[in-house]
């Protein structure tokens, strides 16, 4: 299809991404940074055969995503961001009615269906329209990290190291068994606690029960403060990267890893010897820049400078696309 210009484009722009939070996340960041407060954003729930092709396109492709996004399709926006497979294909539809569109992650087929790709180092994805990061997009800098500390004000009187523990899961990638997570999870509790410290640990969905038992049981020791999921309340999760001294986050978890190097804690990957494929090449690009060390007891602290690479890519987009 012919690309052609929007005739009533908007100035707020789309982000687009399949259900995932990560994905959402990624996207929403660039928006930020580009200095869009606010985008209107759409899930992508795409209807078979697409949801099965995406980002391919096939006859009436359009329909692909239900009556609501085919008629906004008629007014489409001046710029469009979509991170995942699923958005992939919207993004697509959206450049061909003249949107400037960023497909975040590599989508699996030639870049060129879009004006801007946006892929981490680690998936190999080079292209003319290609930007590459070390990591993943996310909204962590110094104003965020100053908000989580102003909404979590009662983390900065638990004592000193504050250790925070960024908990993910098992996965192909690193498959870390309970027994070893629990045993090196044990060595750090009783190290901070020895040293007078506390933990701040937080879970993700993807974090299996035995290891939220783990850490429920490894903060009681001593001061802390452990949130798993709603029934904890508010997630302190900002507050943690904000108020920590030093950070540990499993191996397995690319934007776990990502956010804390964003911060001016020393980070330290818990369980890098079991990971492999793609991941393995971020956390090892990770260790030569010194930004990232073995979790081990002692944690013993390093000088750090935050790794930014959203706003690094935000300049970029804003200039290819002359925004």
């Amino acid at each position: 299809m012919e690309r052609r210009p929007p005739t009533d484009a908007s100035d707020t722009p789309w982000t687009l991404a399949d259900g995932r939070a990560g994905n959402q996340r990624q996207a929403l960041a660039l928006a930020g940074a580009l200095g869009h407060g606010a985008s209107r954003h759409w899930t992508m729930e795409a209807r078979a055969p697409w949801r099965w092709v995406a980002p391919r396109e096939w006859p009436l492709s359009s329909r692909a995503f239900g009556a609501e996004f085919a008629n906004a399709l008629r007014t489409p926006p001046h710029l469009a961001i979509g991170c995942g497979r699923r958005a992939a294909l919207a993004t697509r539809l959206l450049r061909e009615r003249g949107s400037k569109v960023v497909q975040i992650l590599d989508p699996r087929i030639d870049p060129r269906h879009w004006d801007l790709v946006v892929a981490p180092e680690h998936d190999g994805l080079r292209g003319d329209n290609v930007v590459t990061l070390l990591g993943s997009l996310h909204p962590v800098d110094d104003l965020w990290l100053m908000q989580g500390r102003d909404d979590f004000p009662l983390l900065a009187q638990l004592p000193r190291p504050r250790v925070a523990l960024l908990v993910g899961g098992p996965s192909p990638h690193w498959p870390l068994a309970d027994d070893a997570f629990v045993a090196r999870l044990s060595a750090i509790a009783a190290s901070v606690h020895a040293q007078g410290g506390s933990l701040l640990a937080t879970a993700s969905r993807r974090t299996p029960d035995p290891w939220r038992n783990a850490l429920r049981a490894a903060v009681a020791q001593g001061p802390g403060v452990c949130w798993i999921d709603a029934s904890d309340g508010d997630n302190p999760y900002p507050g943690l990267l904000g108020w920590a001294d030093r950070i540990v986050a499993t191996a397995d978890s690319v934007n776990m890893l990502s956010e804390a190097c964003a911060s001016f804690a020393p980070v330290f990957a818990l369980g890098r010897e079991r990971l492999d494929g793609r991941p393995r090449g971020f956390v090892e690009r990770l260790r030569e820049l010194g930004r990232v060390r073995d979790a081990d007891a002692e944690l013993e602290p390093f000088a750090v400078e935050p790794l930014r690479e959203t706003a690094r890519v935000a300049a970029i987009v804003r200039e290819r696309l002359t925004l």
